[in-house]
Parts: structure tokens; sequence; C-alpha cells
């Protein structure tokens, strides 16, 4: 048996606690419910006040607003943190070293040093680190993986994610929330540009060749980036915003056909237009809340006591496009300069 988990009757749970109240929570909770192993038992939030208050809402039968006093629980084998991004190593390292494994939300840390330093927690501890990249996770992306195939020689692509993002409307007001606040690692490239440099990198590798540009809002933060990238014989695009939208397909272009998706971050639709013209609609069976899929994920390879490196060297390849970016467009994280001296 895994470490840390308990056996119900005939399934072996593993008790989860949440670390982060909000709407993305609400959302993991609702997915990570539908899986037989999965059982949440704690909550922390900054204030003792609101953990009550969020145990209160999902029947969680322990709170915590001392990270150190959730650490030490022996009730808790894994821990799903969904803070700012840039608390993302500091809080999954605390939980690592206290032998827990740690779903962390995209994007899993502000840069590649601090993503290297959480997986050697994770190996020295014997537990595992997982990126809550749900898009990859997704029967949608393994069907775009097994369609490509079909589409011959690929030349091109183009993911894009552009969601207005509400939060602008309060930005444009002058009141600053988190998701434009470069003190906690966020802005577009981390929140939205992600969910098409993970896929990129995942189905062809890293780049040779990256190109960023960015529109830079008053405050320093990034609210849309478009990223050129080249690769032998192929070349991409990848287009994201928090401050417009987009109805417009992300595709595949292949010498044989293109491949649209409809939505990379969460695919449902795909479609193959050949060169004469024929259709092909390539089924998609899957839940409506894709994050079920990477819960899934860390409990399999929790209960095989397996670790996730198949997974991690894309979180890896990921921020190093996303730290090449950040300095072509010049952003900046407190973790960049900051790091060594605030890790363990």
């Amino acid at each position: 048996m895994s470490q840390g988990v308990i056996e119900s009757r005939d399934t072996v749970m593993v008790r989860f606690a949440v670390i982060g109240t909000n709407k993305i929570t609400d959302k993991f909770i609702a997915a990570a419910k539908r899986c037989k192993e999965f059982e949440l038992v704690a909550v922390y939030s900054r204030t003792k006040e609101r953990a009550v208050e969020y145990a209160s809402k999902h029947n969680i039968r322990l709170t915590y607003s001392d990270l150190d006093e959730l650490a030490a629980s022996n009730e808790v084998d894994a821990v799903y943190v969904a803070s700012p991004n840039g608390l993302h190593a500091e809080q999954s390292i605390k939980m690592l070293n206290s032998k827990k494994h740690v779903l962390c939300e995209k994007t899993i840390a502000s840069n590649r040093e601090e993503l290297e330093v959480m997986l050697r927690a994770a190996n020295n501890n014997g537990v595992i680190l997982l990126e809550a990249m749900r898009s990859v996770f997704d029967p949608g992306f393994n069907a775009i993986e097994a369609g490509m195939s079909k589409l011959g020689t690929i030349r091109r692509i183009t993911f894009q994610y552009c969601q207005y993002s509400s939060r602008y409307d309060n930005f444009k007001k002058g009141i600053i929330e988190n998701a434009f606040n470069p003190a906690f690692a966020n802005g577009a490239l981390m929140d939205i540009g992600v969910y098409c440099i993970h896929p990129l990198v995942k189905l062809f590798g890293m780049p040779q060749k990256i190109w960023g540009n960015a529109v830079i809002l008053n405050n320093g933060v990034d609210g849309s980036g478009t990223i050129m990238v080249k690769y032998e014989g192929m070349q991409g695009e990848l287009i994201y915003s928090k401050i417009t939208n987009s109805i417009l397909p992300s595709q595949i272009q292949g010498e044989k056909g293109c491949m649209i998706i409809k939505e990379i971050q969460d695919p449902r639709e795909i479609t193959i237009i050949y060169n004469d013209g024929n259709k092909e609609d390539i089924p998609v069976d899957k839940c409506d809340n894709n994050m079920y899929y990477e819960v899934e994920e860390l409990i399999r390879l929790i209960k095989t006591k397996s670790n996730a490196q198949e997974h991690n060297q894309y979180s890896l390849m990921q921020l190093s496009v996303m730290d090449e970016v950040r300095k072509q467009i010049g952003i900046t994280f407190l973790a960049d300069s900051a790091m060594k001296s605030r890790m363990p």
C-alpha cells in the first residue's frame, strides 16, 4: 500500500487536504468526489474563520490556518495546492518534506528553478509531485495524439486560448486582484498561456527557437501574448489572452490534412479536414469536469508506487519556454531573484 493511504473496506482511500478556498478548489472538489479512492478530509486557509466556513460548505472534517500544522497531520496523505502561483513552491515543498503527495495547480511554479527544487523535495521524501494540468490527462488530448498520425508530416500548429477575465473589469477600476498581480507570479502567460504551452511541448518537445510578444498592462502584468516557435520542418504560434475573447479553434496542420480542435484547454470537439475536402469527426468520450482525470492519475501513481517523471518532464519544458518568453517580454517575478534565499 502507498505511503499514508488507508483502506476502507475493499477500496484504498487517499485522504486529501486542499490549500485554497476559491472557485477552482470548488471545481476540483466536484471532480475529485467522482473518484472512488478520493476522500476529502481537510482544508487550509489563511484565516481560521474562512477555513471553517469552507469546511461547512463542503462537509470537511479538519480545518487549518497554520501550514505547519497541516504538514504535521497524520490524517492527510495528499494535498491539492490551489493558492496563487507565487506561493506554490513554498507551500508544496513544506508538504512534500512532510511526506505528503502534492497535486499542484498550474502553473506549478514561478520558474523552472523553483520546480527543480520542488522535484528534489519529492524525490528525497519518496512522494509524488504532479502538476494539475487537466487538459493533458483528458481523453480529448489522447484523441489528439492518436489522430495526428492521419495528418502526415506536421508543418504548423496554432494553439490559442483567449478568455476575457471577469477580474479585468475590476482591474480597469483600479482594483488589482490576484489574477492581475505580478507579485503572485500571475498574468496571462502563467494563467492562460500555459494551456497552450504544455500541450505543445508534450506533443512536440522543446522548440528550437522561441519568440515572445505581449501586451503589458499599466502595473507591469501581461494581459495577452503571442509566442512563435520553430521546430525542424515545423512552425507554430501560441495565442493567449485574459483581456479579450476568441471563438477561433486551435489547429494542427499536416501535409495530408488539418485537425481542428475547438478548445485546447478542454478538448471535446475534434475534426480532421483532409486535403480532398472530406471530414472526419474524432469521438471524445469524457466527463463534464475534466479535472477528474488529473485526480485519477495522481491516485494511480500513488497506488502503483510510481513516480511522476513521465509527466514532470513536460512541466520542466513548459517552464523553460515560459522563462524564455518572460525574459523577452520583460516580466520578472520575486522568485526569479529571491527563490534561493526563501527555499528550505
